[in-house]
């Protein structure tokens, strides 16, 4: 028995020692590249720790009176609970603020606007909590996917191009997703989870291409995004596009890309854009980079422009889709995480407050538990929300009159 006991106190230590160093990065930023993964994943598999806490606490608690290990346990397993329940108990209130940023932005009744067969469709719950464990469901109907899409570009170089058709017939409202990855890397089939989630919403998901930094320098990257929007329009009919409902989502530096493409003068008409943590304003994020600093804003800034705000402040002008804020921008959906480290809140606060005093229609969420990239986990608790969000935001801008 005395052996047993001493096993199961041990195993109870391992175990919440481990739920408790990963439940702390909820709290601690992560201070390098290397540590970022915990800095993101732990809000979002927050539910899973606070699990494995529980089980390392009921074991703890057999042996809490006979030995100092079991005694540690059921300490450390209950501060890891504690800390694994901080993204729900401030749930409720950010989803609450969620639903009354879309009602705000697109009236109160913007739900009636969306068909009956889409409206049906959408998520039910801001969080749904068995998703938490087995994953967001994969779509009912998988979409038809092609992919590796050769489109020419300017010079004679070849990007390609993702897309997934919806199982119904066309034509389809068109939603082009753009990747990623500080401008240095990624490809198309980032995040194809969730463009097939859209294409069985109904959405041509046309999943773009662009060529990356250091070795091609802004405006490229740009100008390939626009050359795929020009791209889709020519060949609409080969793909039952409805290019009259169009709009764009982007992560990262893919939404700021979005955000450009969408703002220019010169843009084709667009439904709306969606901004998952992108970069707006990047001579205030040189000036003032985030602490800590774990992928270096400023290298990074300086790879994609070429120098520095001071030796080329019109490049940098030019890059900011702050600057091009009028009051005639497309709908603007902004989802920010409270604790990024790479592009921090305060951004989507200030073009929030740029488009509504141009007159702008804009949904601002802000979450407050989230790192960047939170949705690289799903099915989290971030994940969940802003998929919500995102799937009434652009049922409602795609089918306005």
């Amino acid at each position: 028995m005395s052996r047993r006991s001493a096993v199961r106190a041990w195993l109870a230590l391992a175990l919440a020692s481990v739920s408790a160093f990963l439940s702390m990065w909820i709290l601690v930023p992560a201070p390098s590249r290397a540590l970022l993964p915990l800095g993101v994943g732990a809000p979002e598999v927050s539910a899973w720790l606070a699990l494995l806490g529980l089980v390392a606490l009921v074991l703890a608690l057999r042996d809490v009176r006979r030995r100092w290990s079991a005694r540690f346990a059921s300490l450390l397993a209950a501060a890891a609970m504690v800390t694994s329940a901080l993204p729900f108990l401030r749930f409720r209130e950010t989803a609450t603020a969620a639903d009354h940023a879309l009602r705000m932005a697109l009236g109160g009744k913007y739900l009636a606007s969306i068909p009956d067969e889409t409206r049906v469709r959408l998520r039910p719950a801001t969080l749904v909590p068995i998703d938490l464990f087995r994953g967001m469901r994969a779509p009912t109907r998988p979409p038809r996917t092609t992919r590796d899409i050769p489109v020419s570009i300017v010079g004679g170089d070849t990007l390609t191009m993702d897309v997934y058709r919806p199982v119904s017939d066309g034509p389809y409202p068109v939603l082009v997703q753009v990747y990623g990855g500080a401008w240095q890397r990624g490809d198309p089939g980032d995040f194809a989870p969730f463009a097939e989630r859209m294409a069985d919403l109904g959405y041509l998901v046309m999943a773009i291409d662009y060529r990356h930094a250091p070795a091609h320098r802004f405006p490229a990257q740009l100008d390939d995004v626009r050359h795929a929007l020009a791209w889709i329009g020519a060949n609409a009919d080969i793909w039952s596009a409805d290019t009259s409902r169009l709009a764009l989502i982007g992560r990262s530096a893919g939404a700021h890309l979005a955000m450009l493409a969408a703002y220019a003068p010169d843009a084709p008409r667009i439904r709306g854009v969606v901004d998952y943590y992108g970069p707006v304003d990047l001579i205030e994020g040189y000036r003032n980079p985030p602490s800590p600093d774990p992928l270096d804003v400023r290298a990074i800034e300086e790879a994609f422009i070429g120098g520095t705000p001071d030796s080329l402040p019109d490049q940098y002008r030019a890059a900011s889709p702050i600057s091009l804020v009028t009051r005639h921008v497309p709908p603007t959906l902004l989802i920010y995480g409270g604790r990024d480290h790479i592009v921090e809140p305060r951004f989507g606060t200030l073009l929030a407050g740029r488009l509504r005093a141009e007159g702008n229609v804009v949904v601002h969420v802000e979450i407050p538990w989230a790192e960047h990239a939170f949705d690289n986990v799903p099915n989290g608790p971030s994940g969940q929300l802003a998929q919500y969000v995102t799937e009434r935001f652009l049922a409602s801008v795609m089918n306005a009159r």
